[in-house]
């Protein structure tokens, strides 16, 4: 009988297996891991300390090598040169000769015993010792048999056969580190000297600085030794500066001459650029700014001064299209960037210097001297500034718009602008056509301030540059494992027993031996660490646990800003700053004011109507101011006073209150600033008292006809009668009314009326909430008045008034009602008996009334006890009442 499994079954049991050892495996291999670091560590904490009396040391050997072997060579070195110098003269021509090629022929030849046997550092000192003779050796030569040649020249003759020598000497040692780096020293004198010995001029000592930078450069891309490419860089960036640095003075002395020593410096760098891609950036960027020197100089001093700054600017943007070009030939990206860099740099120059008529244009009208409508105007600013600064406006924006970034669109649209403020300045363009330019500029930047889409045009849009997060990308193992099982289940269910999940997935419990472990123990069957164990990593691959997959964490995306919202900002800012320039410049002439007024309204308004968000809020409040101006410009030409100013002021906030009833979006900035020009009609009003009371009437009348409205009905309401109020005093303190009831009265009668509507609606009311406020205004001025005045009808009136109030008060159990009517009647009767009191007092010894004082005390204090029983009592009577 045959038992075997069939393939299908046994193969999950074998990769059940198979998996569990794995585990088995990783587990063993981490405990292995930690027993290592238990066994090694207590061998590291063996180790000795420094004894007590013995000092730590605060140097290496090496470091302690290193100093002496440099301090012997350079006390070698200012020996030979003291000696050469100091003692060559009393020696003959044979000993001179010996002693040169002796010491020269044994500092040389030393290193080579001394590397046999590893003595690097040695070798290196005496190495330099050796290198230092044989420019003593030279200097010596020169002085002894070659005393008549010209010294730049033998200079230059003797630092090439230094450099060549020292070159073969290091490459014969390689391992001494000086010579073949002062072998690239010596390389940077002999073309410069050279030129200097043949008479050459800057031009030629330039070419000569630059032929030797590019020299270093190439044994920076070719040289193996890291210091030969480090003195190499730094000869390279030392003479090509200094080079470039000729050719750009050149450029604007000599054009002709320092154009091909540039082009010359320029190429340089692109081919170093492009063989060292690490510092592209910035040396395409040095060649760049080259090119823009070379190119530029030559028309420089063929047209005139004006035409200089923009014919660098163009010969920039020309610069900054490799970008977009050299995408196509494959140009590698750090070269292009760098060249664009560059090319922006002047361009941004170029925008600095034409920035004066911008700033003039738009800012000229706000700083006005003349009178108000006196027909005379500001003189040209600016007389003798260039009027190609219209061309790098121009150039610039026109280099900017087909750029699809927003950035690039924002620039455009702001040096279009820019373009159009200068315009008139630049041309010294007349008054009526300064003035409809401003307010066409106006018109086209509000204008794309609600319809930038002309100008958002092949920009990317938010939803389509990640602005949704995303998971991060999973290893490749997994994601091939996942794809596998997403094979497996779309391609239905399958015979026999379902094969082991991938990892990541949930799989149910194995059976079998792994289920059956013993309490303590895991399922495969290790022993757990001790807690001092370090933490285990989960294994991955074939033989992970069957456990839940942790998704991997989301990576949230930056929110990308919508083109059409930052651009419809620029161009509004643009817009509103013409706008203001326009109405400004228009106070020049009294017709000129009414029409820019009422075309900044209409635009202002239009962006109100067609706009959204605080854009349209900003602009309906500006129609507003608009409209005041308008106002205010009408009553001018009136010939108005003041205070009927004022009045035809008010009309302001009035069109606000029909207009916030049907612009509710806007509605509450709107009149918010219709109140605030009231406001102003308010203290335009204030000298005359009579206007002043119809003023406030007529505001009130507008409150009041806002308070309609549910939503404004709160404070509207409040407000009117406030008006109204204020309207009374001013018109009663006209008339001369000095009473004070006259002004408590009609305040206090409609408070109490509100205060009993308010206690039938909420009888739990507070009795001070609700007449409080009515009977202070009431009582309290009159009870002052009653004080100084020195007839007997108003207090009579005022005690039996607060007598009737008190009772109300303890009849109806109100406690504002019986507190200050209570105060207020026993304060009117102080008043009365105040003079009997008087006379009383005179009359009585003086010994009396310390007496009666004391007698008073005592029995306060007998009654102590008593009396507090009373306050209590009273206090919590009152405390009931409301």
């Amino acid at each position: 009988m045959d038992n075997s499994l069939p393939p299908a079954d046994e193969l999950v049991l074998v990769d059940r297996e198979l998996a569990r050892l794995e585990a088995h495996r990783t587990r063993l291999l981490a405990r292995r891991a930690w027993l290592v670091q238990v066994l090694y560590q207590p061998a590291r904490a063996a180790t000795p300390p420094p004894r007590p009396g013995v000092p730590a040391t605060d140097s290496t050997p090496r470091s302690a090598q290193n100093v002496l072997l440099t301090l012997g060579g350079t006390l070698l070195t200012i020996a030979a040169v003291a000696f050469t110098l100091v003692s060559w003269g009393s020696m003959g021509i044979g000993g001179r000769a010996a002693v040169l090629c002796a010491v020269t022929g044994a500092a040389l030849a030393a290193p080579v015993a001394l590397l046999r046997r590893g003595l690097v550092s040695t070798a290196e000192s005496v190495a330099v010792l050796g290198l230092v003779l044989t420019v003593l050796d030279a200097y010596a030569l020169h002085r002894v048999a070659l005393s008549d040649t010209d010294g730049p020249g033998y200079a230059a003759a003797a630092s090439a056969v230094l450099a060549g020598a020292w070159a073969a000497y290091g490459s014969a040692l390689s391992r001494l580190r000086v010579p073949l780096p002062a072998a690239v020293v010596a390389a940077q004198l002999p073309l410069p000297l050279g030129v200097l010995a043949a008479g050459g001029g800057p031009t030629a000592f330039a070419w000569a600085a630059l032929v030797t930078a590019a020299a270093d450069g190439a044994a920076v891309l070719w040289a193996r030794p890291l210091p030969v490419r480090i003195t190499a860089g730094v000869g390279a960036v030392a003479l090509g500066g200094w080079a470039l640095l000729t050719g750009v003075w050149l450029s604007l002395s000599s054009p002709w001459s320092g154009a091909p020593l540039l082009l010359a410096g320029a190429a340089a760098c692109l081919y170093a650029a492009w063989r060292a891609p690490a510092s592209a950036v910035a040396v395409s960027a040095v060649a760049g700014l080259a090119v823009v020197a070379a190119v530029g100089g030559p028309p420089r001093s063929a047209l005139p001064a004006d035409w200089t700054v923009p014919g660098y600017v163009l010969c920039g943007l020309l610069l900054v299209s490799v970008w977009r070009v050299g995408a196509g030939v494959r140009l590698p990206r750090g070269i292009r960037s760098g060249l664009a860099g560059a090319g922006t740099s002047v361009a941004a120059l170029g925008l600095v210097w034409a920035l004066p008529p911008v700033v003039a244009g738009a800012l000229g009208p706000l700083t006005r001297t003349a009178e108000v409508w006196s027909g005379e105007h500001a003189g040209p600013a600016l007389a003798a500034y260039p009027a190609t600064a219209l061309l790098v406006l121009a150039a610039s924006a026109a280099a900017l718009a087909p750029v699809p970034r927003l950035w690039a669109r924002c620039g455009s649209l702001v040096l279009a602008w820019a373009f159009l403020t200068a315009l008139p300045v630049s041309l010294h363009l007349p008054y009526a056509t300064t003035l409809a330019l401003q307010l066409l500029t106006a018109a086209a930047t509000l204008w794309t301030a609600v319809r930038p889409d002309p100008w958002t045009r092949g920009l990317p849009r938010p939803g389509t540059t990640g602005a949704t997060a995303e998971p991060a990308p999973a290893t490749a193992p997994e994601t091939a494992a996942g794809t596998a099982q997403d094979t497996k289940t779309t391609a239905g269910p399958t015979t026999g027993p379902t094969a082991p999940p991938a990892p990541g997935r949930t799989a149910p419990p194995a059976s079998g031996p792994t289920a059956s472990a013993p309490a303590g123990q895991s399922a495969s069957g290790s022993v757990p660490p001790p807690p001092s164990a370090p933490p285990q990593v989960p294994p991955t691959g074939f033989g992970a646990p069957r456990s839940g997959w942790t998704a991997p964490p989301v990576r949230p995306r930056v929110p990308v800003a919508e083109p059409g919202g930052v651009l419809g900002w620029v161009a509004y800012a643009g817009g509103l700053l013409s706008a203001v320039g326009a109405v400004a410049l228009a106070l020049d002439v009294r017709g000129a004011t009414f029409a820019a007024l009422g075309v900044v309204l209409g635009l202002l308004a239009g962006v109100a109507v067609l706009g959204a968000g605080a854009r349209r809020t900003v602009s309906a409040c500006g129609a507003v101011l608009a409209a005041t101006g308008l106002v205010l410009a009408g009553a001018a030409a009136a010939g108005l006073e003041a205070h009927w100013t004022a009045l035809a002021l008010l009309l302001v906030p009035a069109a606000t209150a029909v207009v916030g009833a049907t612009a509710r979006p806007v509605a509450l900035p709107v009149e918010v600033t219709g109140a605030t020009v009231g406001l102003c009609a308010l203290g335009l009003a204030g000298p005359r008292p009579a206007f002043l009371a119809l003023a406030l009437a007529l505001g009130g009348v507008v409150a009041a006809a806002t308070a309609v409205r549910p939503e404004r009905r709160p404070f509207a309401s409040w407000a009117a009668a406030g008006l109204f109020l204020l309207a009374a005093w001013v018109r009663l303190g006209a008339w001369g009314v000095t009473t004070p009831e006259a002004y408590t009265l009609p305040v206090a009668v409609p408070a109490l009326a509100v205060g009993f509507l308010r206690r039938r609606r909420d009888p739990e009311a507070s009795s001070w909430t609700a007449y409080g406020p009515g009977l202070a205004v009431a009582l309290l001025p009159s009870l002052g008045a009653a004080w100084t005045d020195p007839e007997w009808v108003r207090p009579l009136v005022l005690g039996v008034a607060a007598l009737v109030v008190t009772l109300l008060g303890a009849r109806f159990r109100l406690q504002s009602l019986l507190l200050l009517g209570g105060t207020v009647l026993a304060l009117d009767g102080l008043h009365e008996l105040a003079p009997y009191v008087v006379q009383a007092v005179g009359a009585l010894p003086r010994w009396l009334p310390p007496a009666l004082a004391g007698l008073l005390l005592l029995a306060v204090g007998a009654t102590y006890e008593q009396r507090r029983r009373d306050a209590r009592r009273l206090r919590e009577r009152l405390a009931r009442m409301r």
